[in-house]
């Protein structure tokens, strides 16, 4: 497989449709084929990085915009990211493309069903979301654009780990030969 090297691979999709689990696995594989890499995982963002910011629409925006830097940042020094946030305007996803550059984005689409994400989700969000508690929850009150165009979509309720892995190395792989 061709070296990803300095490529940000942006995983996006609803909350618990597997962005943290991929992105890990992402990294550990990269981690085994001896390149060095870097997960920005959104809950680990917010309990520092971001921890001043809410879920407002302003808000989700600059946590994407300071994540973007921090990826360009790493990117520039040689170091494929793994982004995993819901992200969930498509806006504020093109803004990350252009801070990271278009040739070094790589948009992977995590398109699990609604039902899944709800299945999965061990901390109950969606519960409290749909009883009020939580305001402004992607994919209860607050919209999800899917991207129009991701390098990869991955129905994570339905794909084993090991082949979405595979598929988003080789979606950044060739990329990477594309703009190489």
């Amino acid at each position: 497989m061709s070296d990803i090297a300095a490529r940000t691979i942006w995983l996006t999709g609803l909350p618990c449709s597997g962005k943290s689990t991929l992105a890990a696995a992402v990294g550990q594989r990269l981690a085994a084929m001896g390149q060095v890499a870097r997960v920005l995982d959104g809950d680990d963002l917010r309990r520092g990085l971001a921890s001043d910011l809410g879920f407002a629409p302003r808000d989700r925006t600059e946590n994407i915009r300071r994540t973007a830097e921090v990826a360009r940042l790493f990117n520039e020094v040689g170091i494929p990211v793994i982004a995993a946030l819901v992200s969930p305007s498509r806006d504020d996803r093109e803004m990350a493309r252009r801070i990271v550059g278009p040739a070094r984005f790589v948009e992977v689409y995590l398109s699990a069903p609604l039902d899944v994400c709800e299945r999965r989700d061990t901390k109950g969000m969606y519960a409290r979301a749909r009883r009020g508690e939580i305001r402004e929850f992607t994919g209860v009150d607050a919209p999800y654009e899917a991207p129009l165009a991701p390098a990869v979509a991955i129905d994570s309720g339905i794909l084993s780990l090991d082949l979405s892995v595979e598929r988003v190395l080789s979606a950044a792989a060739a990329q990477a030969s594309d703009t190489d």
